[in-house]
Parts: C-alpha cells; sequence; structure tokens
C-alpha cells in the first residue's frame, strides 16, 4: 500500500506540473495592441477601392472612412495560423432625407480572394429610412496551418475586408457616409492544430515589389500584407504536444500502480502444509 501511495503521489504531482506548463503555454502573453493617442494617431482613415488598393489595417486597431453610398470598401489585415477572426463594422448614415431602406453587407476574403463563410455574426442588414447608423459583423473559421488543395479551408495570411451597401434606392447613391471597421483574432490554442505548414503565408504581392516601387514615394499598400506582430507561426509547436506527452506519462505510471496493486505482496496466498 505504502508503494501504491508512492505513484498515486507521483501521478496527481505529473498531472499538476503539466497542467500548469500547458496553462503557462496557452496563456503566454501575445503583443498587445496599441492604446491612447498612438494608436489612433496610427489608425487609417481611410480605405482602398479595390483588393490591390485595400488599406492595411491591424488586428485590434480601429479603422475609420468617409465615403460615398454605393462605394466599395477595402481593407486588409494578416490573420495567422490557430486564430479566429472576427470583423465588426459600423456604417453612420447620412442625415439627409432618404428615399428608402439601405441594405449592407460585410465580406471577408482570404489571400486567394475566395469569400471565406461567417461561422456566426450578421454580415448583412437593412437599415430603416430613418436609422443612424447599421452595425455588421463576421466571424471567421480558425485559420489553419495548411489544408489539402480541394479544401476551402481557411488559412494564414492576407485576410481582405469589403464593405458595401448592396441595395437601396437609386436616388440615395452618392449619400455621404461614415464607416468604422475593427478585427479582433483570438488564440483558439492546441485543440484547432493540425500537423503540416504551408511553404509561405498567403500573401499576395508581398514579395513582388520592385526597387521602383519601394523607392516610390506613395504609400506601399503591399508592405501592409506582411507579417503580424512577432512573426509568423510554423504551425509545428502547439501546446497540444504538451498534452500529448502528460497523457503517455500518465498512462504509464497508471499501468505502473495496476501492476503493484494487483499482483499484491508476490506471496502465495495458501501455504501448503508441510510433509
Amino acid at each position: 500500500m505504502r508503494t501504491l501511495r508512492t505513484l498515486m503521489t507521483a501521478v496527481l504531482t505529473g498531472a499538476a506540473l503539466f497542467s500548469t506548463a500547458a496553462t503557462a503555454v496557452a496563456d503566454s502573453p501575445s503583443p498587445s495592441p496599441s492604446t491612447g493617442t498612438d494608436a489612433e494617431a496610427a489608425a487609417p482613415t481611410e480605405a482602398g477601392t479595390s483588393f490591390r488598393t485595400a488599406t492595411a489595417i491591424k488586428p485590434d486597431q480601429r479603422a475609420t472612412a468617409d465615403a460615398s453610398t454605393g462605394d466599395y470598401l477595402y481593407w486588409v489585415l494578416p490573420v495567422d495560423a490557430g486564430r479566429r477572426a472576427t470583423v465588426k463594422a459600423k456604417v453612420t448614415l447620412p442625415q439627409s432625407a432618404r428615399h428608402g431602406t439601405a441594405t449592407w453587407q460585410l465580406d471577408v476574403y482570404d489571400g486567394l480572394r475566395r469569400r471565406q463563410a461567417c461561422t456566426y455574426g450578421a454580415r448583412t442588414r437593412t437599415a430603416a429610412q430613418d436609422a443612424g447608423s447599421v452595425e455588421l459583423s463576421c466571424t471567421l473559421r480558425t485559420v489553419r496551418a495548411w489544408a489539402e488543395p480541394w479544401a476551402n479551408d481557411p488559412l494564414p495570411g492576407s485576410y481582405y475586408v469589403r464593405l458595401t451597401v448592396v441595395d437601396l434606392p437609386k436616388d440615395d447613391l452618392g449619400l455621404p457616409v461614415h464607416a468604422e471597421v475593427d478585427a479582433t483574432t483570438n488564440d483558439m490554442g492546441g485543440a484547432h492544430a493540425v500537423d503540416g505548414t504551408l511553404a509561405a503565408p498567403l500573401v499576395p504581392g508581398a514579395s513582388t515589389a520592385t526597387p521602383r516601387a519601394e523607392e516610390s514615394t506613395a504609400p506601399d499598400k503591399s508592405a501592409a500584407l506582411g507579417e503580424p506582430d512577432g512573426g509568423w507561426s510554423s504551425g509545428g509547436w502547439s501546446d497540444r504536444w504538451i498534452w500529448t506527452a502528460a497523457g503517455g506519462l500518465l498512462a504509464a505510471l497508471a499501468g505502473i500502480a495496476g501492476y503493484r496493486f494487483t499482483r499484491g505482496s508476490g506471496r502465495p496466498s495458501r501455504v501448503p502444509p508441510s510433509a
């Protein structure tokens, strides 16, 4: 029994140590978003009008833009493997008299310009004729480190956000609107990790800049498509490796404890009488 108690103590101690290690890995500090005046000053105040001219934003950064009703507004941000992105948009509608309802739509595309489905959120909403604003949101699936060629899984790289009105009276086209967009990304942990990784993230245009383009004084849109703070993850390591090792160790200790318990003292339960 003393041996059994010793083994059980070792099992519980090992479980506690691995649980602490896994929690430390899962809760490792990530680059915190900028706050205060610096973040507001760095936030973009315009939007692109196509995929090629999309304005770069960072996760946890609110971007704004003044536009006309009917314009296509584009932003782009990096999303790494193992993270789930949520994009929210708010459109402040003109105060002048409008002629009817307006339906706004929020779309998110990956680096291959494939529109990604929203797991939840209202990506399309209709604003009443007298509404002052309309809000939309889209939460994507967790980004995978790699996928089969035939799959439509979200992959690490650039993600394009497109905001536009899809239905309204023709007389309301061109009215001024104010748009606000912000995106957040959450680390989903090793439960969503997969083996393997892409050779390179899907970042269109980032590696095709010419020296002339780099020397240009115009803002380089492709630079914004680059890696997130802290660089791209390899996709090979996740906290599930800790849980796998912990499970193997606990299984081994449990097997030893069971063997010790069932074997007993090793002496026969009944001693034959002496001759």
